[in-house]
């Protein structure tokens, strides 16, 4: 039996299970096909309108039999694992003909090409190295999971299909982001800490936009933190900074390249109970022209706050405001460190935990983004 006949097979077995798409639903998706296809003179125009349909009824049948399946299907790999370990513990080496293999793991298939010397290995992930004097350009990396960036689940699950989900295709949008170590040098990080420190009176409570559109508006329910507009000298190094790592930044974003009109650029300290929930940075109408958010992490060493994730989440647009879709990359704040992701990313900073609530123990970062011409 072939992969594809054993998928119709588990198709058709979804379709007869009210509890996947119930009769009245599957009488509305039959009626809207035939109205699509009565409507649509046009063969190219019928065949988009059929893709757009059956995207949306697979995201749904997919989503309610994950529901339905889910732990079933984990408890039987789980099941089998555990049965095909015992197997594999119960069979003697001599069972093999002929020359026997040395004792210990068998060796895996290796890639062509020169192969790492044998002997003790180092440890995983980057080595640490003497760094030369001066202006460093920053590493880049795209991490959906290490030891800064991991995944995470939503506690609420997320929302789940209905008869009116049938006729609408979401737009998904992924959790990604691009991360570049030793963004800036040494001497301009603790230049930018002074600064920081010197002006802690000029910091204003952060504002928001209401969801009418209204700027200017301070909702301690949705978001706490307070803010600097002005970065000082250093405002034109890291802007400069940023052009020049922009192609590969949005390269490895998969976003084509965009004339940049404006840049906004802020510096947010957190501390002790601040957070910001999830909101998406282009969502009113006054920055619909934003196109990709920076976070900047940097504060005094050693750090003295705990908490302040910026949690990228996925997320489905099925209305005016983008939903959850129960899954996440956590980015951990790691000095000297900037992170960028596209403004319509549904994203929040969790609570900031901070013993001394001294201002200069807090999180800090230069948040901003980047406008296209509109």
């Amino acid at each position: 039996m072939t992969s594809k006949q054993i998928l119709d097979a588990f198709s058709e077995t979804l379709m007869q299970d009210e509890r996947i798409l119930s009769l009245r639903e599957r009488e509305l998706l039959m009626s809207l096909l035939q109205n699509a296809k009565d409507a649509a003179g046009n063969p190219e125009i019928q065949s988009a309108v059929t893709a757009a349909i059956a995207r949306s009824v697979g995201e749904t049948v997919a989503q309610r039999a994950f529901g339905l399946l889910g732990s079933s299907i984990v408890e039987q790999i789980v099941a089998r694992g555990a049965a095909s370990s015992a197997i594999e513990e119960s069979i003697p080496a001599t069972v093999f003909g002929g020359p026997q293999p040395p004792s210990g793991p068998m060796p895996t298939d290796r890639p062509k090409g020169p192969q790492p010397p044998s002997g003790p290995q180092p440890p995983s992930g980057p080595l640490p190295m003497d760094k030369p004097a001066g202006p460093q350009p920053p590493s880049l990396s795209l991490r959906p999971e290490n030891a800064t960036v991991r995944r995470g689940t939503q506690e609420s699950e997320p929302a789940s299909g209905s008869g009116v989900a049938v006729l609408e295709e979401p737009t998904v949008v992924r959790a990604q982001c691009v991360v570049l170590d030793e963004f800036l040098a040494p001497q301009e990080m603790e230049q930018l800490i002074r600064y920081t420190q010197e002006h802690e009176a000029q910091f204003t409570t952060s504002e928001v936009i209401s969801p009418s559109g209204e700027p200017g508006v301070t909702d301690y329910s949705h978001r706490r933190s307070r803010v600097l507009l002005e970065l000082g000298p250093l405002e034109e190094v890291i802007l400069n900074r940023i052009r020049g790592v922009l192609p590969r930044v949005l390269q490895q974003l998969g976003m084509e390249e965009f004339p940049v009109s404006h840049t906004e650029a802020q510096i947010t300290a957190s501390n002790d109970g601040d957070f910001f929930r999830a909101h998406c940075d282009d969502a009113q109408e006054m920055i619909a022209s934003r196109r990709l958010t920076f976070v900047y992490f940097f504060h005094r060493e050693p750090s003295q706050f705990e908490g302040g994730e910026l949690r990228l989440h996925g997320s489905k647009k099925t209305g005016a405001h983008p939903l959850s879709i129960g899954s996440y990359q956590a980015v951990v704040p790691q000095q000297n460190q900037i992170v960028f992701f596209p403004c319509s990313t549904l994203h929040e900073i969790t609570p900031v935990q901070c013993r001394s609530r001294a201002f200069a123990d807090g999180r800090f970062t230069v948040n901003g983004w980047l406008h296209q011409y509109q």
